[in-house]
C-alpha cells in the first residue's frame, strides 16, 4: 500500500542534545548509516513532539488530529546515489496516541511504542516527561526559552544551529524486522528554530552506563520549533545490514 503524504503543525518540538563519543555513537547504528560529526562529536538527542491538525495533505483540516510524540535520533550520514546524504537515526519511537501506534509502519512510516505524557507550557518555559509503557525508557526535561544559544561545544550560535537540524531532515527508524529502515522527510516553507536554556534534562536512554559509558555523551543545548506548518513525506524504506542497539 502507497503511504500518504500527511500535513500537519508542529506545535511544539523542543529538540534536546547531546555531543557523543563517535565510537560509542556508532555502536546504536546500523549498516551503512554512520554517524555524522561536529567538531569532532557525534550528536544525539530527544526530541519531544506535539504535532496538531494531522492529516493526508489532500484532507481538510478539520479532520486533523493532535498527538504527543517522542524521538530518539542520532545524527547520521550515509553514501547516496549521487553523494554523502544526512539525517537522523531513529532506534525508537514513542507516543501517546494509540491511532499512531496502530497505523505506525502501515499507514505511515515509523513504528510507534507507547508512552504516557506530562507537559507544562507557559510561554516562556517548557517541561516534558515520559515513561513508555513497556517500563524501558523515562525522560525528564525542563527549559526556558532564550534570545541566544548559549554554553554549546557544538554550535557557534543560533543561526549554525538551526542550519544543523534543517540539513537533517530525513529520518530513519528502526523496525521490528531488522530488515529494513522506515523512511520520513520533514518539509517546511517556515523552518524557525529558538535557543532554550536547559534547566534540568534526565533520559534513561542517555543516562544508561550500559550505552553511554561515563563522560560519552553529555548535554550539550537545546532549540524548540514552535507553530509551524509543515509536510511530511514517506522515503523509500533503507535495507539494513545489522540491527541496531536498542533500548535495553
Amino acid at each position: 500500500m502507497r503511504q500518504p503524504r500527511l500535513s500537519s503543525v508542529v506545535e511544539r518540538r523542543l529538540l534536546v542534545n547531546y555531543r557523543v563519543a563517535p565510537d560509542v555513537a556508532e555502536r546504536l547504528l546500523p549498516a551503512p548509516l554512520r554517524p555524522q560529526l561536529v567538531h569532532g562529536h557525534a550528536v544525539a538527542g530527544l526530541c519531544l513532539l506535539r504535532l496538531g491538525g494531522v492529516r493526508p495533505s489532500w484532507a481538510p483540516k478539520v479532520l486533523g488530529l493532535r498527538s504527543e510524540n517522542a524521538a530518539h535520533r542520532v545524527a547520521v550520514e550515509w553514501d547516496g546515489p549521487d553523494g554523502v546524504e544526512t539525517g537522523v537515526y531513529i532506534p525508537r519511537r514513542d507516543t501517546a496516541s494509540r491511532l499512531n501506534v496502530w497505523a505506525g509502519g502501515r499507514l505511515f512510516p515509523g513504528e510507534h511504542g507507547r508512552a504516557d505524557f506530562e507537559v507544562h507550557e507557559t510561554p516562556g518555559r517548557i517541561s516534558v516527561a515520559l515513561a513508555t509503557r513497556d517500563g524501558d525508557t523515562r525522560a525528564d526535561v525542563t527549559v526556558e526559552l532564550s534570545d541566544e544559544l548559549r554554553g554549546s561545544a557544538l554550535f557557534a550560535d543560533l543561526a549554525e544551529a538551526s542550519r544543523y537540524f534543517r540539513g537533517g531532515a530525513k529520518g530513519f527508524s528502526a523496525t521490528s524486522s531488522g530488515h529494513h529502515l522506515d523512511g520520513m522527510e520533514l518539509q517546511t516553507d517556515a523552518w524557525h528554530v529558538e535557543a532554550c536554556s536547559v534547566r534540568s534534562a534526565a533520559s534513561s536512554f542517555f543516562d544508561d552506563p550500559q550505552r553511554f559509558p561515563p563522560g560519552s555523551a553529555t548535554l550539550d543545548c537545546a532549540l524548540v520549533m514552535r507553530d509551524v506548518p509543515v509536510r511530511w513525506r514517506p522515503l523509500q524504506a533503507m535495507a539494513s545490514g545489522r540491527g541496531a542497539q536498542l533500548a535495553g
